[in-house]
């Protein structure tokens, strides 16, 4: 199979043997692979691929067509359609997959925007919905809403029924995030338009101190992102006490398969159904072939796209 691969902090393409599915698993055909923060730093040696993953080459958010399964692997046939979050290695030709990982892509989603919506409304689905508990009625404040967790962070936010304030830094994007169902702010001054239940942050730690600030009592802050300004804050403990807020922080990708397992199939019932009826969406900011994956960073990192940069093998 062709695949990328990282190699001295650069990214190269090149032929690798065919992964063979052990007891579980299933041989994805992978026809799009989203790229996410993790992979970036990944290419700078920040972020190692957990164990089991190959450790050279990215890709944690694939889709593809199931090309064989190994023993005792029932949830899916040869043929079928299905989209995951895995440890790495998504950004190849074929890719190795837990069943219990898997999830069945909605009918009408073309390969693009499957291969864009794992991980990040996973992730967004988990942080607002398993973790910070959002209700409907409340008030979500979503950071960073232009990127691919931000776009199903606001768009999960709005079929849950809260009122969704999203923070988006370019101009020209926030006609478009507006449209998935938020009232778009600047983020300067954000803190001005509170007081907020829920507060997703996908900055950094900039973003702390305010978020605090525009907490409404009893308001939880999600941390599931820093790239933005960095990982070092200071907190003012009197007001976390006054406001009984909750700060609490999370990653989706090195999670055990048993957690993985219980957060997909949360995907599964509460977040993929409202695909098929066209209550959500995955926008897609461009696409790359693998042999381009290089260009596909470089236009990841390069900012100011509304939702996600996908590989096509």
């Amino acid at each position: 199979m062709r695949a990328v691969t990282i190699q001295d902090g650069r990214l190269v393409v090149e032929q690798r043997p065919d992964p063979e599915p052990a007891r579980g698993e299933l041989l994805v055909r992978v026809r799009a692979a989203g790229l996410n923060g993790a992979d970036m730093l990944q290419v700078r040696g920040a972020y190692p691929a957990p164990p089991g993953s190959p450790p050279d080459i990215p890709g944690m958010e694939i889709a593809g067509e199931v090309a064989a399964v190994g023993p005792d692997a029932e949830r899916f046939e040869v043929g079928d359609r299905v989209m995951a979050v895995i440890g790495g290695g998504g950004q190849a030709e074929l890719a190795i997959v837990h069943e219990r990982a898997a999830m069945p892509v909605p009918e009408g989603l073309d390969w693009p925007q499957a291969g864009g919506l794992p991980e990040v409304f996973t992730t967004a689905h988990d942080a607002l919905c398993s973790q910070a508990d959002l209700r409907p009625g409340e008030r979500l404040l979503v950071h960073g809403a232009a990127g691919g967790v931000g776009t199903a962070a606001v768009q999960l936010g709005r079929v849950a029924g809260a009122q969704v304030t999203a923070t988006v830094r370019s101009e020209e994007l926030r006609p478009q995030v507006e449209q998935l169902g938020a009232r778009v702010i600047a983020p300067e001054g954000f803190a001005e338009h509170g007081p907020f239940d829920v507060v997703l942050e996908l900055v950094g730690a900039a973003n702390l101190a305010d978020n605090l600030k525009a907490l409404a009592t009893d308001g939880r802050i999600t941390v599931i992102g820093i790239a933005g300004t960095g990982p070092v804050a200071e907190i003012n403990l009197l007001a976390l006490m006054g406001k009984r807020a909750r700060v609490h922080g999370s990653t989706l990708r090195s999670r055990p398969l048993e957690e993985k397992a219980i957060a997909m199939r949360l995907v599964e019932k509460e977040v993929l159904p409202h695909f098929e009826t066209g209550a959500l969406t995955v926008p897609v900011a461009a696409t790359f072939d693998l042999d381009d994956a290089e260009a596909g960073y470089e236009r990841f990192q390069a900012g100011g796209k509304l939702g996600k940069i996908v590989l096509l093998p």
